[in-house]
């Protein structure tokens, strides 16, 4: 058996998510208070009591979804002794589930991680007016149908060269997902059924993620990584942009930058996983979106979570470990 780790990105959020396990794990407990002292708030207040249009903010959103990641992983390391370079063979994460895999691997301190996060949700926020930008799913028409219907949108535009609409994460066979310029997205979606998709739906996000509009927040990114210290991961990230393996800490931090604009290549990664070895993918902390995508993209992988007490405790026994 052959393992990879990946890491839930936003979307998965919901209220109460990691407070079992600071009840039950006083490392996980640490986790949570560590990322609120890291940002000078009580994200786990909002985490646990709400309410979910406070949490659902990307500055929150980003930042707890890493806590409890990582929460499940100490959980893992410190109760029953699980060590991730011997037992996984990538790591990976979706979108910000990127940092969270990173945190696991050893590049970032979980306090870093957390700031940086935080950098990450409030520029992605403040890179595009409210209402200006618009992010939509495409359900049954995989990327290069897509591409062709965002490419029939804007050249449909008045002005099309004021227009951005890109494919901005392709995550599975017959699921792609488009952002941009709002116009531009609510055209595709109004065209959509002429270029075969079977449904298209417009994405209730604060901001257009993954597209050209978010160069103002790659700007900062790039800023704040560049004063960040960075370690090689213990074992390698299949990064978001590549869909293939990277260790060194440089490459990692210009992929990181990339990310914020590019696409996110979730389906490919996950087959260039399958296809250099690995067996079973466990999603590592909130919801089981990720474990969904997997099972459409490659029917013969093993696909599993880990958030509860209960699935730690599962994932233990699979792996040979006892308290």
């Amino acid at each position: 058996m052959s393992i990879a780790f990946t890491f839930p990105g936003q979307g998965s959020q919901q209220v109460g998510m990691g407070k079992e396990l600071s009840e039950q794990y006083t490392v996980a407990k640490d986790v949570f208070s560590e990322v609120d002292e890291a940002l000078g708030k009580s994200l786990s207040k909002i985490m646990w009591d709400g309410p979910q249009e406070d949490l659902t903010l990307t500055e929150n959103a980003q930042p707890a979804l890493m806590a409890v990641s990582i929460a499940v992983m100490r959980c893992l390391e410190h109760e029953f002794g699980f060590d991730l370079a011997k037992h996984v063979k990538y790591v990976a994460g979706h979108s910000l589930g990127e940092y969270s895999a990173l945190a696991a691997a050893g590049t970032f301190t979980l306090n870093d991680t957390a700031q940086l996060l935080a950098i990450r949700g409030k520029s992605m926020q403040a890179a595009v007016p409210v209402n200006q930008g618009a992010m939509a799913a495409l359900l049954g028409l995989d990327l290069p149908e897509a591409e062709k219907l965002v490419e029939a949108a804007i050249n449909a535009a008045d002005n099309p060269t004021e227009e951005i609409c890109n494919a901005a994460n392709d995550n599975a066979p017959g699921q792609v997902v488009i952002s941009g310029s709002r116009t531009a997205v609510e055209r595709a979606v109004e065209m959509a059924s002429e270029f075969g998709a079977r449904r298209a739906v417009l994405l209730d996000v604060s901001a257009p993620f993954h597209c050209a509009l978010m160069q103002p927040a790659a700007d900062a990114m790039k800023d704040a990584l560049s004063n960040t210290d960075m370690k090689a991961p213990v074992v390698p990230l299949v990064a978001n942009t590549l869909a293939s393996a990277i260790s060194d800490p440089e490459a990692i931090r210009k992929s990181l930058v990339n990310q914020v604009t590019g696409r996110v290549r979730w389906r490919e990664s996950v087959l260039y996983m399958a296809q250099n070895g690995v067996t079973t993918l466990y999603e590592v902390g909130t919801g089981r979106v990720l474990t969904g995508l997997a099972r459409r993209i490659e029917r013969q992988l093993d696909a599993l979570s880990i958030g509860t007490t209960e699935d730690i405790n599962e994932a233990a026994e699979k792996f040979g470990l006892s308290k």
